[in-house]
This record gives C-alpha cells, structure tokens and sequence, in this order.
C-alpha cells in the first residue's frame, strides 16, 4: 500500500434534528444548502462508504481499500467485514430523538449484523444549560418507562446532566440517550446504523401511527441496558510542551483524543493501529509524512493508515489548532500506561468509559 493520508467523500443526513451549525460555527465550506444535520466524515457502513478523494487511491472506495490492505491500512493482524469506526459530525440544534442503539449481542442475535453501535459524543460547542439525557434512572419498571414515553416525559425516567464545550459521553450499545437542542459534536462510534427510537415522529419528524409508535417503544424496551449511566466528562490531559492532549475517553472499539496545538506535534509509528484526525478549530494543518505532506482543512478528516510510519502535524496561522484523533486502542498500552505513568489513578481513568484500568487489565 502507497500509505498516506486519506481524505474521503462524506455523507450528509438532513434530520430535523439539525441546521446550520456545522458550515456556519465548525466552518465546513463545501457542505451543501439546507438542513445538514449529520456529515458522515468516515464511513464504511453499507451504501456510505466514501471514496477518496486525493492521492493515488483516488476514486476508489474505503471498502475497496479495507478488503485489499487491511493490514497497512487498519492494523497489522486486523481481519474485518468493514473499516472499524465511523467518526461523524452531528449538529443538534434541536433535541436528537430519545433513541438506543443494539449492542453486540443483540445485533448478532436480532438483526443478522455483525455487532452493535457503541458511540462518543465529544462536545464541540454547547449553549450554556444545553444538557444530555442518558440511561435510565433506578427502580423502574417495564409499565413505568413505556408510561413516561407515551407522555413524552423523558425527563422523569433518564437523569439529565449539563455539558459543556470540551466534555465527552461515552456511551455503550443498549443505553437510552438523547442531547440538546443547541449542541454540535464529533461523534466516534462502531460502523453501525441500527437504533430503536421512542419518539411519536420518526427522523424526519413526521408523525407515527399509534401502532407505529407503541411497536417502537416495545422494541425499544426490548434492546434496553441499564448498566451503565453515561456521564461528561471533562478527559485525562497530557502535557506536551506547548501542546496538550487530552484522553477523552476509550473502550474496546475505539479512543478519543483532543490535540490543542501551539506547535508542531511528532506523532510516532503505529504499525498497529490506523489514527483518524478531524481538524475541529483553528486554521488549516499540514500532515507531513515520510513520502509528502497533505493539508487538513477546517472541518475536515482524513485517516492516517497504520503503515503510514512517523507523522509530523503542523499548525497554521498564528494561533492554536484543534484536532480530534480516534483509533482502535490497545487499552493496556495506549490508555492505561501512559495515564498511570501521568500520575491519574485508576478510577480516573476508567471513568474514561470501559476501561479495565486493575493491573494487567485490557
């Protein structure tokens, strides 16, 4: 494989959920008229893959790319049906649906898929009191929750927790969730699409049949977790001169950095792992790698494939650059050591998400 980094297509959904906040407050240019509630940045789930858009690959597809390198571009030893993770951007100018997605078990056994949709929402801008509802609260029963949905009384089943720009909410396949309005973030999750919804509209907001509507809840019902209630949390920061790393959160699936750069930041090999970066603030930077360099635009994202060898991220302009980063994580290795050896203790760090943070865990 010719390693370099790769910029794909993106895939724009236009819920009713969204607006304009992803050209107009992130700065993606190219983003079409109307409501862009969702752009895709990438994605290898079924008719979405994208195709890349630079370099010698050029018109061929991620999936074309993942069954013909998938060594040299997800990770040496890595056997998939699709690229790993699907990293989007999501404007929630509105309230999102209250909605779950399957976990593993339950895509396999239900829905003939090969696994789930764990996710992460990493806060890019909130107005201030915006707030997440996720998971459910203690003590109540199957009657009480389809109860409180047909009343759309969402608030007295699901806590609510205030977010704020720089929070991340990790949250597992099963878990009830919704956020906003006046929310815009960078969504990391498994390269999946399921979900059941409670809400008397469908995606688009139009309305449902009672049958409709109370078959969805049951469904909904029937999917449910109530082992773990997501919280925001603010992330583990690692200080690296003039630039900081912060470690958002992390579990089997995948792991969420944000890299505030000053300066130019050596990211070594990773022969192991591909990285995907999204540049989320700041000017433009340039990806210099060992045959070339490319730049990475506001609101933009491209993968870094794991034979890419040692890159070198450069800021532009005068000011600080804001990078979101995302991989599949060896979590001894890539979360737990460098934390620990940061002085954070291990309840700090599995609060990250699903991290078995005891000696020797993974």
């Amino acid at each position: 494989m010719e390693a370099y980094p790769i910029k794909l297509s993106y895939h724009v959904r236009d819920y009713y959920f969204g607006e304009r906040l992803i050209p107009e407050l992130l700065g993606k240019a190219d983003a079409p008229d109307g409501v862009v509630a969702e752009t895709w940045e990438v994605s290898d789930y079924i008719e979405t893959t994208g195709s890349v858009q630079n370099g010698s690959y050029a018109g061929k597809t991620l999936h074309d790319l993942v069954a013909e390198f998938p060594d040299e571009l997800v990770g040496e030893g890595w056997r998939g049906p699709h690229f790993p993770i699907l990293l989007k951007f999501l404007d929630a100018s509105h309230m999102l649906p209250v909605h779950l997605h399957a976990d593993d078990e339950t895509a396999r056994e239900k829905h003939g898929e090969p696994h789930g949709k764990t996710e992460a929402w990493h806060i890019l801008w909130a107005e201030p009191g915006a707030t997440i509802l996720a998971g459910i609260k203690d003590g109540l029963s199957r009657g009480d929750l389809f109860d409180a949905f047909k009343r759309q009384d969402y608030g007295s089943v699901m806590p609510p927790y205030e977010i704020r720009a720089g929070d991340t909410v990790y949250v597992p396949g099963g878990i009830l969730h919704t956020f906003g309005p006046g929310t815009l973030i960078s969504e990391v999750q498994q390269t999946s699409d399921l979900g059941q919804f409670v809400m008397p509209t469908d995606l688009y907001g139009n309305r449902l049949s009672e049958a409709e509507w109370d078959a969805n809840i049951n469904a909904t019902l029937d999917e449910l977790k109530t082992d773990y209630l997501p919280r925001p949390n603010p992330g583990l920061a690692l200080e690296e001169g003039s630039n900081r790393r912060v470690l958002c959160c992390a579990g089997p699936h995948f792991a969420l950095e944000r890299w505030t750069l000053a300066e130019p930041r050596v990211e070594p090999a990773h022969p192991e792992r591909f990285a995907t970066l999204s540049n989320v603030g700041g000017a433009a930077v340039e990806i210099e790698h060992h045959s070339g360099s490319e730049t990475l635009g506001r609101a933009e994202s491209c993968i870094l494939p794991a034979a890419i060898g040692e890159v070198r991220v450069v800021p532009g302009g005068a000011g600080e650059v804001s990078l979101v980063a995302c991989y599949v994580p060896d979590l001894g290795r890539d979360v737990v050591e460098p934390l620990r050896q940061a002085g954070y203790a291990d309840e700090e760090i599995r609060s990250l998400g699903e991290v078995d943070a005891r000696p020797n865990g993974r």
